[in-house]
């Protein structure tokens, strides 16, 4: 009953938040860089942390430090929907609030060393993801692809987590999906939703590799992690500012240059993904050893970055002859 409620009430606060939205002009207005065409409303993914901290409710208040970091870190991100806010202030923001992550998930138990590199490669996936939200649909089905493999393994392999906020997280994802991933978009998930479902994925990451002790999880992000880590190095190689917005990564390429629609391109997003969260429970259940696992995993994404670069060479290339 309380899943029935929670959908209810989402949709209510969704379609709420789109009329206000529209009121306050808290809009994505297009720009050369943007793939859409028509003013969208900005911020609708603040559904997601809304029903995070529903779950945080409901659930007794387990992990609040975690959600102290999360509203913190969807607050702030919610102010920049609305109105630019500084990018350091942003950045220190997003380090104190995976500071309060590891302390949830007492990162403090490994070696100093590997805390800054951690705390780094935190705020960049959490940017990365955020940087990945462009067209229509792609957060919502790639964060659902991602949380179904979470719930397969907290089920058959390693219960890391509770299976109530895994579908919390599922419904949310699913109503801003109903307004989202369409055609004609009612509404972007925002700064606010795309570093919010980050972050909470970061989390229920971080959870997982510690209790499991298996890296080979992290692969539950390789497709963002490749296209991102691609676009970088190449707006490097052609000494451009990669803190600035631009239609370089490969899902902007296939919609803007190679015409293909924004569904299609977010749905074999989220469709690669979920297909590599399974290969990896699969060999997970088969390999339990450390090496065997980083090997496996090296071979994985060996054949995704390959296949990315051979694809972005190849549209570059149509593009120029066009």
């Amino acid at each position: 009953m309380e899943y029935l409620i929670l959908l209810a009430g989402l949709f209510v606060i969704a379609n709420i938040y789109i009329k206000l939205a529209l009121s306050f002009s808290i809009v994505d207005i297009p720009n050369n860089r943007s793939s859409h065409l028509n003013e969208i409303v900005r911020g609708g993914g603040i559904i997601i942390p809304i029903s995070a901290l529903s779950w945080f409710t409901f659930s007794g208040f387990q992990f609040p430090i975690f959600f102290t970091g999360l509203i913190i870190i969807s607050l702030i991100s919610f102010l920049d929907d609305i109105s630019q806010v500084k990018y350091k202030i942003r950045l220190i923001v997003q380090f104190v609030a995976i500071l309060l992550l590891f302390a949830e998930i007492k990162l403090y138990q490994f070696p100093w060393w590997s805390w800054i590199p951690a705390l780094i490669i935190a705020v960049g996936t959490i940017n990365a993801y955020n940087f990945m939200d462009g067209i229509n649909g792609i957060t919502g089905g790639y964060s659902l692809s991602v949380i179904i493999g979470f719930w397969l393994v907290n089920n058959y392999q390693v219960e890391f987590i509770s299976n109530e906020l895994i579908y919390f997280l599922m419904i949310s994802i699913f109503v801003f999906s109903y307004f989202n991933f369409r055609i004609k978009a009612k509404c972007f998930a925002g700064d606010v939703g795309s570093i919010s479902i980050a972050f909470i994925i970061v989390f229920l990451l971080s959870k997982l590799i510690i209790q499991s002790g298996n890296w080979l999880y992290i692969l539950f992000l390789i497709i963002y992690g490749v296209d991102t880590g691609f676009t970088i190095i190449h707006r490097i190689l052609k000494n451009e500012n990669i803190f600035l917005a631009h239609r370089k990564h490969l899902y902007q390429l296939l919609v803007n240059e190679y015409k293909i629609s924004h569904l299609k391109v977010a749905s074999i997003y989220a469709f690669l993904q979920l297909i590599i969260c399974l290969i990896v429970i699969i060999i997970s259940g088969c390999y339990t050893s450390l090496f065997s696992g980083l090997i496996i995993g090296a071979i994985i994404f060996g054949i995704f970055s390959t296949s990315f670069h051979l694809i972005r060479i190849y549209i570059y290339k149509k593009v120029r002859r066009l």
